[in-house]
This record gives C-alpha cells, structure tokens and sequence, in this order.
C-alpha cells in the first residue's frame, strides 16, 4: 500500500467521479483506475463499485477512507515540518501564482517584499490553481496565488485578496478594437475563444454567466488550455476573449485590451492560500506585505 494509491482512492472517494478526481489530481482517469486497482489487489478486498453511470464505496472501501484520510494528514504534516527545518538555515519562501496575477499583482509584491526582505530567495512557480494546491498540500510550495475553489480543502487557509475586473481582447484590426468600452451585447455575433472548464473553472464560468445574464448564447469557437495560446488565438482573428485585466500584460502583438461593461459579476476572485495551522516566518511577511499593499496593487495592477 503506498501514499500515492491512497491519495487517488481518497480524491475518487471523495468526488465519486473518476475523471473529477483525475483532474483534482492532474492524471489520466486511467491511470488513477489502475492505482485504485493496485490497492484492491493488495488489500485483497472490492474498495469501490463502478458502472457507467456511477461510483459507489463498498463498506471496506468506506472504512479506509477515514483511515486514509487521516495517514495522508499525518504524512503531509511531516512533509510540511522537514521541508521547514530544511529551510530555516537559508531564508527562501517557494511562491506559487496563477498565470494572470503573475503578470500583474507580483511584480509591484515582490519589488515591496524586496527592500522589506532582501535576504530572502523567492522560488516562484507560475501554473493553474489545480496544479498549485497540490503543491501547498505536498508542502512544496510555502504560498500561492490562486483562484479560490468552490469546495476548499479545510487543510488550506484562504485570505481572499480582490476580485480582478473583466476585459475583451480583440485582435487590433478588429471593428470592435477601438471602442473604449465593450458590452457582453456587443459580442453577441462574436466567434469566442474561451478556456476549458477543467483546467480555468472561474474563466470558463464567467464568460458563460456574463452571456447567461444578457440573455444570450455563447458562440464557443474554440476552446484552448493556457492564457498565452488564447491570446495567441485572438491575434490571429479566430475570435475574440474575455479574459482578466492582467493578462493585458503578457506581450503580445495585435492584441488589444479593451474594458468590459462593469456589472455585478464582472470579476475573478483571487486569494492567497497556504497549509492552515503552520508557522513560517518568511511566509507571515510576505502576507503582511500582500496586506499592506493590496490597495495599491489593485489600482495599479
């Protein structure tokens, strides 16, 4: 039995969805079926029943769970602990951050942490927040920037940061390029280029909400995985996307930004997260800078 195949057979318990608990993971549906195979046959007991149309705990599989839960705490909390002492000798903090406050909010945090820590070696990680909290779990990364997910592990401590406004990018030649604002109407005819739901959940869901509320469909022209590639995609003509402010950063020619109509859910929420309960200096001072700048960054963002 090892940590790894407990760590699928939870995250399938727990979604009762094998390709929900592959994604929360980041693996193959297959190879997360063959881990929880792997344990079956060791334990030498049925852990799940699965059909085409659901999955369901036997009691076996029900008991492990509680046991499986609290070995995995138990490991984590170790991991966490030897990794600090590891660090306390040389003053780092490993910082994740999605790909949009990475471009935006963290270089204005970093320039303040800087004069306020200049000793200090930032390790950062740029990735999707489905590959970021994995990491906060494991204890290989110290803090991260993420969107906030709708079910939170209760390992994660969250500290919500701002809501990052809505913008269109649209390739400059575009008839739409030169307004000074666009509303969700304007777009109406418009070929979009929207993200996959499994990897930006919250980018995904905004642009299909903003159309929901105005009443219209979404004409879904392509669907791509990274920020970079859509915008690749909007300088090429293939159609527009809403995407956040900050991406506005990312360089890339024949691309313009323009500001979307404000309304009640034009926005992305960001936060801060890391492991509830743990002490780490390093990481303390880089929340109280996020604290103490927050305004700022959001203005000038």
């Amino acid at each position: 039995m090892e940590l790894s195949q407990l760590r699928c057979f939870v995250a399938a318990a727990e979604e009762l969805h094998f390709g929900r608990a592959a994604q929360r993971l980041d693996m193959l549906p297959s190879a997360l079926g063959r881990h929880i195979r792997l344990l079956e046959d060791d334990l030498g007991t049925r852990l799940m029943t699965r059909t085409t149309r659901s999955v369901t705990l036997t009691d076996d599989g029900a008991v492990l769970l509680r046991e499986a839960r609290h070995l995995l705490e138990q490991a984590d909390s170790i991991a966490v602990k030897l990794r600090a002492r590891g660090r306390r000798d040389t003053a780092s903090i490993r910082f994740g951050a999605i790909d949009s406050a990475a471009a935006g909010l963290l270089p204005m945090l970093l320039h303040d942490f800087r004069r306020r820590r200049p000793d200090v070696t930032v390790k950062l990680t740029e990735d999707k927040t489905i590959r970021l909290l994995p990491r906060l779990l494991s204890g290989r990364l110290d803090l991260a920037l993420v969107r906030p997910p709708e079910k939170p592990d209760r390992r994660l401590e969250f500290l919500f940061l701002l809501q990052e406004s809505a913008v269109v990018a649209l390739a400059e030649r575009h008839p739409l390029a030169a307004r000074k604002r666009i509303t969700v109407a304007d777009l109406a005819e418009q070929p979009l280029i929207v993200p996959e739901r499994r990897s930006r959940p919250h980018s995904h869901d905004l642009t299909m909400k903003l159309f929901a509320k105005a009443g219209l469909p979404a004409r879904i022209a392509q669907l791509a995985d990274e920020k970079q590639t859509i915008v690749n995609l909007v300088a090429a003509g293939l159609g527009v996307a809403i995407v956040p402010r900050w991406t506005s950063r990312l360089a890339t020619r024949g691309v313009r930004y323009v500001p979307l109509q404000a309304t009640s859910m034009n926005g992305l929420p960001l936060a801060a997260a890391w492991i509830r309960g743990t002490r780490d200096v390093v990481r303390d001072e880089m929340l109280a800078t996020i604290r103490a700048g927050l305004k700022r960054y959001a203005r000038e963002g």
